[in-house]
């Protein structure tokens, strides 16, 4: 693993500087509300900050009650006009957003980077990312304008089923995949009939200007879709504000807690994406050189911020060394460096208090017994960046703090088991159920073992979204699901109208 000199440091800083000069959005005064830039600026402001050089280089404005009313007054007035449009027209409108958000990808996928640190190889298709996400679910409006009738049993009567929109949403991100991780929530929304607040996480604020900017250019009315700013209390505010009608949040377990606390006592519909700790199982006949060139997106995506990446694999003692050589090997060769570099695979954490975190992980991993055979408790590469070693560790066990807890860093674990069902066992012990992967040579077997394991989805030799598919997970991975129809379904309220038969 080769560490940043000196020189790569400097110039790296550079490059950032020259990037950030360039961009539309760096210090930003108002929220977007109403379909206008708010010009009264808020008393408090939070910077946003470089992860892989510490600079400061934009700042945004913290949302205080009067703006987190103004914006969910101006979600109320609009919603109603946008649910009088028929679903396919509101369904023609995201299909232009789409398009323009394409048009905007090199400038967002810059800003996300300078954001959070996630590498350009990641972030250069987030715009084609979330214009997919827009497309389909447009293509489920038709969905809203099928006939429901159902027969009563007894005869003589029926029932008509209608889908109305279930109101204004409150859309709450997190930091690691800013875009399209509010773009799941506002998809379906929009196609609804639902009017939106949106709040991302605080270190990722200014890309998402780019989605509002292309509404804008795809002609969704004023008010459809607003923008606050700020950390967790202007969250709190929002969540709990009179009137929101829905709330969709990807996050931490804990705060997801909190929030589905408040939504209980509120009888407040919720969607919760929330962490994970997926387990990899490794079947005795998994073709390891296939397996290595999908590790680092199925075990370590976005420098292993990912919240259903498999970072425990699992396998049988003859093959376990094998394993652990092919995966130090993968991760070693694996370039860490400046997240504006197309070659660069692990870039920075998001923040120095998650590198912090992680770091703190890996002296727990090694205190508890586990073997580094690659990275470890190493000094940051870069003095002021988040920079964490990507880490291996071998010799894991299932009661290790690294085994059980989401780290949510660039650190991977390897666990023997005795038998493919001790594996599943293993797969199976815990508190999350987010997603996994079954390798194997044998995809009916490994198909088989897929449906055993305990968890909202499950890869055979590959793990992928499917905006088609539902996506959620189970115990303290969430309520709910996003994508699909039941991600489409999670913004709609039923009508049932009954009349007798004539």
């Amino acid at each position: 693993m080769t560490l940043l000199t000196d020189d790569l440091v400097a110039a790296m800083r550079d490059r950032h500087r020259e990037a950030a000069a360039g961009l539309p959005y760096t210090r930003v005064t108002g929220h977007r509300i109403g379909g206008v830039e708010t010009t009264a600026t808020s008393p408090v402001t939070s910077p946003v900050v470089d992860p892989a050089t510490g600079e400061e280089w934009g700042a945004v404005p913290e949302a205080y009650e009067a703006v987190v009313d103004a914006a969910v007054a101006a979600a109320r007035a609009a919603q109603p006009q946008w649910a009088a449009r028929a679903p396919s027209e509101r369904a023609d409108l995201l299909r232009r957003m789409a398009d323009a958000v394409e048009r905007r990808a090199d400038a967002l996928s810059i800003t996300n980077t300078l954001e959070n640190g996630s590498p350009v190889s990641e972030t250069a298709g987030a715009a084609a990312n979330a214009a997919s996400i827009l497309r389909v679910f447009a293509s489920l409006a038709a969905h809203l304008e099928t006939g429901d009738v159902r027969a009563f049993p007894t005869g003589g009567a029926e029932t008509v089923v209608a889908q109305d929109p279930i109101g204004v949403a409150a859309l709450i991100a997190p930091w690691n995949f800013p875009i399209n991780l509010v773009v799941i929530k506002l998809a379906p929304a929009l196609v609804a009939g639902c009017a939106v607040v949106i709040k991302p996480a605080g270190p990722t604020p200014l890309s998402i200007r780019f989605l509002l900017d292309a509404a804008d250019e795809a002609g969704i009315p004023p008010g459809v879709i607003n923008l606050i700013t700020g950390e967790g209390a202007t969250g709190e505010l929002l969540v709990r504000h009179p009137g929101i009608d829905k709330v969709a949040f990807t996050g931490s377990t804990p705060v997801g807690r909190r929030i589905a606390a408040a939504c209980g006592e509120l009888l407040r519909p919720v969607t919760l994406e929330l962490g994970g700790k997926s387990t990899a199982l490794v079947l005795p006949d998994a073709d390891l050189d296939a397996m290595s060139k999908g590790l680092i997106r199925s075990s370590m995506r976005n420098t292993g911020q990912t919240c259903y990446i498999s970072t425990r694999l699992v396998t049988t003692p003859d093959r376990y060394d094998e394993l652990v050589d092919m995966v130090t090997a993968t991760v070693a060769a694996a370039p860490v460096g400046d997240p504006l570099d197309p070659a660069t695979v692990f870039g920075p954490v998001a923040t120095l208090a998650q590198r912090d975190r992680v770091r703190g992980y890996i002296r727990a991993g090694v205190a508890e017994g586990a073997r580094a055979t690659v990275g470890g408790d190493v000094p940051e590469p870069i003095p002021g960046g988040a920079f964490v070693a990507p880490t291996v560790f071998a010799d894991v066990t299932p009661d290790m703090t690294i085994a059980r807890e989401e780290i949510f860093g660039p650190v991977i674990t390897l666990l023997r088991a005795d038998s493919i069902d001790a594996a599943v066992d293993i797969a199976n012990d815990t508190p999350f159920g987010l997603g996994g992967i079954v390798f194997g040579g044998d995809e009916d077997v490994a198909f088989r073992i897929a449906r055993r394991m305990d968890t909202g989805s499950v890869g055979v030799n590959m793990f992928a979204s499917n905006h088609y598919a539902p996506f959620g997970g189970r115990h303290d991975s969430g309520l709910g699901v996003e994508y699909g129809l039941e991600g489409l379904a999670a913004y709609l309220t039923p009508q049932s109208v009954h009349r007798r038969v004539r």
